[in-house]
């Protein structure tokens, strides 16, 4: 396009800086050359004119006044503004002051002769609308539905079927969970993957992710998890594994049980001063795991991993997607060793009704419908309405028992409905 005369710079927004690095480095394979434009301004380089620019989203808003200030750049009618990860800027019409990144985005890309959104998830848990996507009305039982509608989607199960990407096995562990009044006797026992109980399912999840003695369902998770890896690693010698934790306390613990099993580890969280150089590391090494709280999830590459434990009351679709799907990616060096479809990877995690329901759809992709528009008769099975009383978790005996197993992108017959 910057050939033909159609478009002649171009600006990237992201929501970390590790990511402005990425579009860095993949530009100048193109042959683009690129600067941080937050950086460009302190040193007083705004005037310079690359083929284009980088900066985050936070950046944008901090440093608005002067970005406005660069007419040679965001008054350009020939410019393509790009919102990476474009979920980010939620745009909420009753409390528009609120949402000021995607504010931010819309005032400063406003002349820009192309707006491009990408993501890999194409919606946000508040329901809420976003900048740089088409919204089109459809009928729906009568009554007219705003959603998002995709310019171009590409399905995770296309890529799989093309090589591009690796598919997942699921593998969740259940057991059962023993709730009790306080003073009583008697106990009710909850199947970890059966309960429909909202308040009892998230009791026990809690519950599930704890490190216990060795039968607890979490250790059951780490322990499989980690037989998968050792066995993927006597083909692929440097494969890694990734564990998402609930807190430092819980990521720590799960590190140091790791450890103790004679396995390297690389453990990062946002209060470490060193996360950054431990990401680096794991990424260039080979380190067997890579234990993190929230920093290893969205934009994280590292080709080499191939299993996730996921142990977090953390459940949102999109987290969880961002988590799994770090194991996805195939690196160069693995394209001409491997068929298609690829071999696959591995998520391992305790069998809540959610995680599950996400995982049954994980290869597929559906409208987004925007906040005020979902129709009241929603039958996805991710909502648990009935909370039955809330009584205090006095669980010793998990039961961790069976596997229940999933494969994608198509799924056995039983698991389907």
């Amino acid at each position: 396009m910057q050939k033909k005369g159609l478009l002649m710079r171009f600006v990237v927004f992201c929501h970390r800086n590790s990511i402005l690095s990425q579009w860095k480095e993949s530009s100048e394979l193109l042959g683009l050359k690129i600067e941080n434009l937050a950086e460009a301004i302190e040193q007083k380089r705004g005037d310079s004119l690359p083929d284009g620019w980088v900066l985050t989203y936070q950046g944008a808003a901090k440093q608005l006044n002067a970005l406005k200030g660069l007419p040679q750049i965001f008054t350009n009618e020939k410019l393509l503004a790009i919102a990476d990860e474009a979920h980010h800027l939620g745009v909420d019409p009753e409390e528009p002051e609120n949402a000021i990144w995607g504010k931010t985005f819309l005032e400063l890309t406003k002349n820009s002769s192309l707006r491009i959104g990408l993501t890999g998830t194409p919606f946000r848990a508040d329901n809420l609308a976003f900048c740089s996507a088409r919204k089109v009305r459809v009928q729906t039982k009568g009554e007219l539905i705003e959603q998002i509608t995709p310019d171009l989607s590409v399905e995770p199960r296309e890529l799989i079927a093309a090589g591009d990407v690796r598919p997942l096995e699921f593998h969740f562990q259940d057991g059962w969970v023993e709730h009790s009044y306080e003073g009583h006797p008697d106990r009710e026992v909850s199947s970890l993957s059966q309960e429909k109980r909202e308040t009892w399912r998230a009791r026990n999840l809690r519950r599930a992710i704890k490190l216990s003695d060795s039968s607890c369902i979490a250790v059951q998770v780490l322990l499989r998890a980690s037989k998968k890896l050792e066995k993927i690693r006597s083909l692929h010698k440097n494969a890694g594994g990734l564990v998402i934790a609930r807190d430092i306390e819980h990521a720590t613990a799960i590190a140091n049980l790791l450890q103790e099993n004679g396995d390297s580890v690389e453990l990062v969280h946002s209060q470490d001063k060193e996360a950054s150089e431990r990401l680096r590391v794991f990424q260039t090494h080979e380190s067997k795991w890579l234990v993190s709280v929230d920093m290893c999830s969205e934009g994280f590459n590292a080709p080499r991993l191939r299993v996730v434990a996921y142990l977090t009351t953390v459940l949102t679709k999109s987290r969880f997607l961002q988590a799994i799907t770090r194991t996805v990616r195939i690196s160069n060096s693995r394209t001409s060793l491997e068929t298609v479809p690829r071999e696959p990877s591995h998520v391992f995690a305790p069998a809540d009704p959610l995680l599950m329901a996400y995982a049954r759809t994980w290869s597929s992709s559906k409208p987004y419908l925007i906040k005020g528009n979902e129709p009241e008769t929603s039958t996805e099975c991710l909502s648990y309405i009935s909370k039955g009383p809330i009584l205090p978790l006095e669980t010793v005996g998990d039961g961790a028992g069976k596997v229940i197993k999933m494969r994608t992108a198509e799924l056995p017959n039983f698991l389907k409905g």
